[in-house]
């Protein structure tokens, strides 16, 4: 006797809910229509990146950065509603920002 037959000998009421497995992940961030900017900097001689300019509400801006620290193992932090990430990683960023539906705009250099 399997778990599942124990399962239907203790609740015998119970129905199983059907689960839908083929529904896509959507994205809980809000999407905005201005570009993001993504910018390359240079503090106290080591290279950053900077992401600016969302307009939508600044937790959903935090989650984003956390998800890109996380997806790029990188160390970086949010201030004056910025991201900033640490080393040169625009086109990395670009492109995973592209694959959940943002615009970017790249500037300098």
């Amino acid at each position: 006797m399997d778990l599942s037959d124990q399962l239907k000998n203790l609740f015998p009421d119970h129905v199983p809910e059907a689960s839908d497995d083929s529904a896509e992940e959507t994205s809980d961030i809000w999407l905005q229509d201005e570009p993001i900017i993504c910018k390359y900097e240079k503090r106290k001689g080591k290279p950053i990146t900077i992401l600016e300019g969302y307009n939508g509400a600044i937790e959903d801006f935090k989650k984003l950065a956390k998800e890109l620290k996380q997806s790029l193992s990188v160390g970086g932090s949010f201030k004056d509603e910025k991201i900033i990430i640490q080393g040169d990683y625009r086109d990395k960023i670009m492109a995973i920002l592209k694959e959940k539906g943002f615009n970017v705009k790249r500037v300098g250099g």
